[in-house]
């Protein structure tokens, strides 16, 4: 017993800091030009909820499921689980949250993008911060451009981005979406603070400050469960 409570978290890791962010690189590489097609989509997700056409709510489960998908797959399954087997236990969740995003918003058409006050701000902070803040954090933090995390490509841009919008929703069932997104920003915060990597606070923050956008619209009377 006294033996494993010498054991530190890093001691866990299975990789290296710099295996991790190569994983990035290659899979950057392998992708392109992709990158451009999943920024094209989140953009004109946000174009979506601003100008509600018929039917838009449909439109945006739809492309978040295929985001989704694509991102547990060619990411997280292929790439990631194969230097950390634990992610073999995590990619199925995303494929959870795409089934979701897919049975709420276009089955049950659910969804309706109207929040408004300091929790539709909020939310709009995070969408913005996945999509365009997100992929010139190698630049502040000195790694290479070749790295970037980007939406639609890297779990956690794509996660953040997701729960933004999913904070300008609303929706009975909408308190499902919110339990993945939430978990995975958990996860990923704490593996780069095990890390030692000064990223860490990214995931950690959009985690804090999604939850607490989440119980205060609870509060205020206007729960995720409407």
């Amino acid at each position: 017993m006294s033996e494993w409570l010498s054991y530190r978290p890093e001691d866990f890791l299975l990789f290296s800091p710099r295996v991790y962010w190569r994983m990035f690189e290659m899979h950057n590489a392998a992708l392109w030009p992709m990158q451009v097609l999943a920024l094209a989509a989140g953009l004109g997700m946000v174009v979506l909820v601003h100008r509600r056409p018929f039917g838009y709510e449909r439109w945006i489960a739809l492309i978040f499921a295929l985001i989704w998908t694509f991102v547990g797959w060619s990411f997280l399954w292929y790439r990631y689980a194969t230097i950390n087997w634990a992610i073999g236990y995590v990619a199925p969740l995303f494929a959870l949250q795409a089934i979701l995003l897919l049975i709420i918003g276009t089955i049950f058409n659910g969804l309706t993008f109207d929040q408004r006050g300091i929790v539709g701000w909020t939310g709009l902070l995070l969408a913005a911060f996945g999509l365009v803040a997100y992929p010139l954090v190698p630049q502040v933090l000195g790694r290479r451009w070749s790295g970037a995390e980007i939406f639609g490509i890297a779990p956690d841009p794509t996660v953040i981005a997701t729960l933004g919008v999913l904070l300008l929703a609303r929706g009975r069932l909408l308190f499902l979406l919110m339990p993945i997104p939430l978990l995975w920003l958990l996860l990923s915060g704490l593996t780069l603070q095990t890390m030692g990597d000064a990223q860490f606070w990214l995931p950690l923050l959009a985690f804090a400050t999604g939850l607490a956008a989440i119980v205060f619209k609870r509060r205020l009377g206007a729960p995720c469960a409407e």
